[in-house]
């Protein structure tokens, strides 16, 4: 399961346990500006009941290209038709191909064949790597790349149970699921005291999410 400590992942492993299963968190620091974000994932791994949270260390800041990672500004009060036609400069080359592939060596270690990641592809920044195709082609080649599948021990199958869903029906889930949202963080440019901006394309969807959802929002906002 992957666990950033937002929202998505937080509902997502919600939904697993609800399930019956035994979720084993996987976080990672990535040297990403937000790094508020791994207290979050902490708390919602502990708050859920996740098995074991392991937070892996990615040297991403090596390779730069991302608002998260290198020193450029983060995009603020973008409108919202624009966040969700382009592909933004707070996106992190690669990021979920990297973290499903650490995510698929610890499941075949741990001889598990289900793989949860809370991505979405609707109420979203544009990144490709959270669309239906980038998950089934993944799916396809961890099914090709692994002794457990090949064997046939196991098939590999990623879990996505959020992708067409709204932020705002996201929420309503988690809240059906007794999630304290206030435990989360989105933002991807807090202040010294962890406080969201307000104003990061994440803070945006976020603040839109709660209101359609017609849930108080309970994050805390520098301004």
């Amino acid at each position: 399961m992957l666990v950033s400590g937002g929202v998505d992942s937080a509902v997502c492993l919600a939904l697993a346990k609800s399930q019956g299963l035994e979720p084993h968190a996987l976080t990672f620091n990535y040297q990403q500006r937000h790094h508020v974000e791994l207290e979050a994932a902490r708390r919602v791994s502990d708050a859920l009941g996740a098995v074991h949270h392991l937070i892996l260390d990615l040297p991403l800041r090596k390779i730069g290209g991302s608002a998260l990672t290198a020193d450029l500004d983060v995009p603020k009060n973008v409108p919202l038709g624009e966040i969700e036609s382009r592909i933004p400069v707070t996106y992190v080359p690669a990021r979920n191909t990297i973290f499903l592939s650490f995510a698929l060596g610890w499941a075949e270690v741990l001889e598990c064949g289900d793989i949860f990641i809370g991505v979405n592809a609707l109420d979203y920044s544009g990144y490709p790597d959270c669309r239906p195709q980038f998950i089934e082609a993944f799916e396809r080649m961890a099914n090709l790349a692994t002794k457990m599948a090949v064997e046939g021990a196991a098939r590999i199958e990623i879990h996505t149970p959020l992708i067409r869903l709204t932020k705002a029906q996201i929420i309503l889930k988690g809240v059906a699921l007794g999630i304290d949202f206030g435990i989360t963080h989105s933002c991807y440019d807090p202040d010294a005291r962890g406080a969201a901006c307000g104003a990061c394309d994440s803070c945006i969807l976020r603040r839109k999410g709660f209101l359609e959802a017609g849930i108080p929002d309970p994050t805390v906002y520098a301004r």
